[in-house]
């Protein structure tokens, strides 16, 4: 389903960015094809639908829902992923470290392979990884690094490529790293050390931060 190596953009935008609409998610997700992306990365079914209207290239789905006494919000109930299906995805993109979640991994997981969909897994830690293979993930991604309590301390404006090497050599499925990719030296770093696929979002689809970055490399 993806390509290996694949390039895969993330085409989405928080609600304040002036980008915010399928129109625009459309737009950006045609450029990235026309760039030369395997596969997108989108939220929302309105943003997939837009996007499965124009390509049939792979189309990685989550769903960022806020749940009242719940940790997790990445795809984060069997009503999300029935509406990520429903939008066109090829693979569910799912929050699967150990935080507090509505419905249980198992029923996550066969709720998309009953579908025929794979389970792209969103992870914080080798520990995630390897607890997400062993329930069935076709992908792994290390989307969560950084961004979980235990892996806060972590984090830098680089990607995390400990954690991203940690886990290319546990498990036996692809590894897709993600998160805080800003330059192809970092993309080429991560294929070099056994990564199946790449997803790069803000440096690619957020005017808004691109410019910010920019700005503050200067400016100071």
């Amino acid at each position: 389903m993806l390509e290996k190596p694949c390039f895969i953009v993330s085409c989405q935008a928080r609600d304040d960015n002036p980008l915010t609409g399928a129109v625009y998610m459309q737009a950006m997700a045609l450029a990235a094809l026309q760039g030369g992306a395997g596969a997108i990365r989108a939220n929302g079914a309105e943003d997939i639908r837009a996007i499965r209207s124009i390509t049939d290239k792979p189309i990685i789905g989550l769903l960022k829902k806020d749940l009242a006494n719940f940790e997790v919000y990445i795809t984060p109930d069997l009503e999300s992923i029935a509406e990520m299906i429903a939008a066109g995805s090829d693979c569910i993109a799912l929050d699967v470290t150990h935080r507090t979640r509505p419905v249980p991994l198992e029923q996550m997981f066969a709720a998309i392979h009953t579908a025929g969909k794979k389970v792209f897994a969103d992870c914080a830690t080798l520990t995630d990884a390897t607890r997400a293979e062993a329930l069935g993930a076709d992908f792994i991604s290390t989307t969560m690094a950084g961004y979980t309590p235990e892996t806060a301390q972590r984090k830098t404006d680089q990607p995390d490529f400990a954690v991203l090497e940690e886990i290319i050599k546990a498990v036996r499925i692809p590894v897709i790293a993600e998160g805080r990719f800003w330059t192809p030296e970092h993309v080429t770093r991560a294929f070099a050390l056994g990564a199946s696929g790449v997803v790069v979002g803000t440096a690619i689809t957020n005017p808004r931060d691109i410019t910010k970055r920019f700005v503050e490399k200067v400016f100071g």
